[in-house]
């Protein structure tokens, strides 16, 4: 069984930076698993897509709102997916959430769907003040 566990969130000012990381135990390939996200989720809203990177690491996706802010990576050699986030702003500070899906998620149609991801870490929080 895949676990997925997250670390480097913290609290930072506003125009910061952070990277978090998302280590991954066991084989992804052999669940099926390939397509790695991060989500975010405030208290009483919906957790929401944030960038989402292809079992090859050659498709990136992200949401509107981190576009040019955050950047996705995977080194397959240590199983672990990154979110590199510069230019933190207050409205960022949330739990952030690492999840696993199918191989085939990332290129599909929706982007970004909750219930595409079959394997959940147990989130770090990030907080940005002003």
């Amino acid at each position: 069984q895949v676990q997925l566990v997250e670390s480097g969130g913290g609290s930072v000012q506003a125009g910061g930076s952070l990277r978090l990381s998302c280590a991954a135990s066991g084989s992804l390939e052999a669940y099926n698993l390939g397509c790695m996200a991060w989500f975010r989720q405030i208290p009483g809203n919906e957790r929401e897509a944030v960038a989402t990177i292809s079992t090859t690491g050659t498709t990136l996706g992200y949401a509107d709102s981190v576009k040019g802010r955050f950047t996705i990576s995977r080194d397959k050699a240590k199983n672990t997916v990154y979110l590199q986030m510069n230019s933190l702003k207050p409205e960022d500070t949330a739990m952030y959430y690492c999840a696993a899906a199918g191989r085939y998620v990332c290129t599909g149609s929706p982007w970004g769907r909750e219930g595409d991801y079959n394997v959940w870490g147990q989130g770090t929080q990030v907080t940005v003040s002003s």
